[in-house]
């Protein structure tokens, strides 16, 4: 199963982004709502979670953080997100985070050695990262990307990652999303 995590003040693009495209690629995707069951993002949309932290049940295959603020400093906050991305961990899972919810895998030193990305200004939580300049990176187990405006590459890399190159071609071209918003390595 895979996880995205929503607490209030999330960044609602790099979230029901990322959360279409996996679902359009036929992925078991559940929302989790850190602060609760109705998530009201930074811009004031309000989303209902399908599960809250305690009804998180079997092997989890991908923990997506969406950014904004505050919702990245809500999820770094919560024992619950701790708890997801531990056994996240040990299912041998992936770790995605965009914008500034990056500083949750820095703050953790799960970063450290790995090349990741994350919104401007955010660089000194990356903990131990080496820095790239792609809008997309992934090394190993985590994907980070820098923001709203990488939703689209940021969600078909991790349909690639997690269905296959091939899924995420067919709902990158079904879904009309340009060609130069490829899929990232």
């Amino acid at each position: 199963m895979i996880l995205l995590l929503l607490a209030d003040g999330f960044e609602e693009t790099e979230a029901l982004v990322p959360l279409d495209l996996l679902r359009r690629g036929k992925c078991d995707v559940k929302t989790v709502g850190i602060t609760g069951k109705t998530v009201t993002g930074a811009h004031g949309i309000a989303v209902t979670a399908d599960l809250l932290p305690r009804e998180v049940k079997g092997k989890i295959d991908a923990l997506i953080l969406p950014g904004g603020m505050p919702g990245a400093l809500n999820l770094d906050g919560s024992s619950d997100v701790d708890r997801l991305i531990e056994k996240t961990r040990a299912d041998e899972g992936r770790l995605a985070a965009i914008c500034a919810a990056p500083l949750v895998l820095g703050r953790r030193g799960l970063l450290s050695g790995k090349r990741a990305v994350c919104f401007p200004g955010f660089e000194n939580e990356l903990r131990g990262a080496v820095r790239s300049n792609k809008r997309v990176e992934t090394d190993g187990d985590v994907t980070t990307a820098v923001g709203m405006g990488a939703a689209y590459e940021f969600g078909l890399a991790l349909l690639s990652l997690l269905a296959g190159r091939e899924t995420a071609e067919r709902v990158r071209s079904s879904s009309l999303i340009p060609d130069g918003i490829g899929i990232p390595d």
